[in-house]
C-alpha cells in the first residue's frame, strides 16, 4: 500500500499531467527537454505526474524500443531533484502499465522498484477477454503495487468496460483510485454507480480523464441512492492529456473549483463558459474531428510553440498532426489566450532547461 501521505494527497484532489515524451530526431530521449517538462509541471503546481501513459506514447512499452524504464527513471530522478531544491511536497508518481499479465506484472515491479506510488492499469491488450480474466489480471498487478483503474475511451481502446466489470474491480483491496476517461456520460456513470454501491467510496479516489468534460466532472456533486441511503461521490482531480499543456492554468482552475466545492457556493456562469472553451480547445488539440488521431502530436505542437519541446517527434510514424490541425490550435490560442500559460513558461523556461 502507498504511504498514507500519498493517499491523502491523492484524495485531496490533484492536477496530474499525463507526461509527454521529448525525443530527438533519432528517437533517443531528448533529456534536456524531458527534464524541462517535469520541472514545468511541478513548478506549475501539479500534485502528481503520470509517466508511461498514452500521452507518453504507448510505444515505449515495446521491449524492442526499450524506453519504458529509462523514461520512468528520468522523470523520478528529475522530480526528486526538483522537490529537494524547491522545497515542494512529494508528488504522486503514477506509472502507466500495459500489456498481458506477464508484461503488466513486470512493468509494475519495475515501477515499484524505481519508486512510483501506483500504477495506472490499461486493459487494452486484453480486449475481447471475459470479465473474469480482466479481474484476475488486475488482481495480479495489484499484488505488486497499488493500482489506479483506467476507463480509456473506446476510440483508442476498442473496448467497453460494463458496470459488471467495475462492480468487481472496486472490490480489489489494492485499488486506490480510478481514472474515468471514456469520453461518454453513460460509461462515466457506470464507474460512479459501481463505486457508490461498493461501500468503498471513501477509499478509492476518483479522477477525471474526460478531457472533453473535465470542468463539468470536477464541479458535479454525484449522488446515488443505495438501499434507501444517499451516497455522495466527488471526482476530486484529473489525470489528463489536456493538462499536459497550459498546466499552470489547470492548477488555478482546480483550486477555484475546490473552493466552490468546500464552501458549497453556487457555480458562477463564467466557470461554465470556461468549461465550454476548454472543450473547444480540447477538440483542436486532441484532433477530435479525426477520431483523436493527432492527439499526441497536438499536445506536442503546443509545447513546442512554448519552447518546452524542441521538435514534434513520435515513435509511431502513423501518429502525426492531421491536415488543418495546427491551424485549429493556432486559432484557439489566438482567440482564447486566457487558456494558455505562455507568460509563466517564458519567465521560467531557461531555468527549466538548464
Amino acid at each position: 500500500m502507498a504511504d498514507s501521505h500519498i493517499i491523502d494527497k491523492l484524495h485531496s484532489g490533484c492536477v496530474i499531467p499525463a507526461h509527454p515524451l521529448a525525443l530527438q530526431a533519432d528517437n533517443r530521449i531528448d533529456e534536456p527537454h524531458q527534464k524541462a517538462l517535469t520541472r514545468y509541471y511541478l513548478a506549475a503546481g501539479a500534485g502528481g505526474l503520470a509517466v508511461g501513459v498514452h500521452t507518453t506514447q504507448f510505444a515505449i512499452h515495446d521491449p524492442k524500443i526499450g524506453l519504458y524504464r529509462p523514461v520512468l527513471e528520468l522523470a523520478m530522478e528529475t522530480a526528486r531533484e526538483f522537490i529537494a531544491s524547491a522545497g515542494h511536497s512529494e508528488p504522486v508518481m503514477i506509472a502507466g502499465i500495459v500489456g498481458d499479465t506477464s508484461q503488466a506484472v513486470k512493468e509494475a515491479q519495475a515501477a515499484r522498484d524505481i519508486g512510483y506510488h501506483l500504477g495506472l492499469l490499461s486493459l487494452t491488450a486484453l480486449r475481447g477477454r471475459p470479465i473474469g480474466q480482466l479481474i484476475d489480471h488486475a488482481r495480479q498487478v495489484a499484488q505488486v503495487m497499488p493500482i489506479m483503474g483506467f476507463y480509456l475511451q473506446q476510440t483508442i481502446s476498442q473496448m467497453v468496460l460494463p458496470i459488471e466489470f467495475w462492480q468487481r474491480f472496486v472490490e480489489i483491496p489494492n485499488v486506490v483510485a480510478i481514472k474515468i476517461a471514456p469520453f461518454n456520460r453513460y460509461q462515466t456513470l457506470d464507474v460512479l454507480e459501481a463505486l457508490a454501491h461498493s461501500g468503498r467510496h471513501n477509499e478509492i479516489a476518483l479522477y477525471t480523464g474526460n478531457d472533453d468534460h473535465l470542468i463539468g466532472d470536477l464541479l458535479t456533486p454525484y449522488e446515488f441512492n443505495v438501499n434507501a441511503r444517499r451516497v455522495s461521490l466527488q471526482i476530486v482531480g484529473g489525470l489528463l492529456g489536456q493538462w499536459a499543456c497550459w498546466t499552470k492554468r489547470a492548477v488555478e482552475h482546480l483550486a477555484r473549483i475546490k473552493t466552490i466545492r468546500q464552501t458549497k457556493s453556487q457555480i458562477p456562469p463564467d466557470l461554465l463558459t470556461l468549461a465550454a472553451q476548454m472543450t473547444l480547445a480540447n477538440k483542436a488539440i486532441f484532433d477530435a474531428d479525426n477520431n483523436f488521431a493527432g492527439c499526441i502530436p497536438g499536445i506536442s505542437y503546443v509545447l513546442k510553440q512554448q519552447g518546452l519541446l524542441d521538435r514534434i517527434q513520435t515513435l509511431d510514424p502513423h501518429e502525426r498532426l492531421s491536415p488543418g490541425q495546427t491551424e485549429k490550435i493556432d486559432s484557439i490560442i489566438r482567440n482564447y489566450p486566457h487558456l494558455t500559460d505562455n507568460d509563466f513558461v517564458k519567465q521560467n523556461l531557461d531555468k527549466w532547461l538548464s
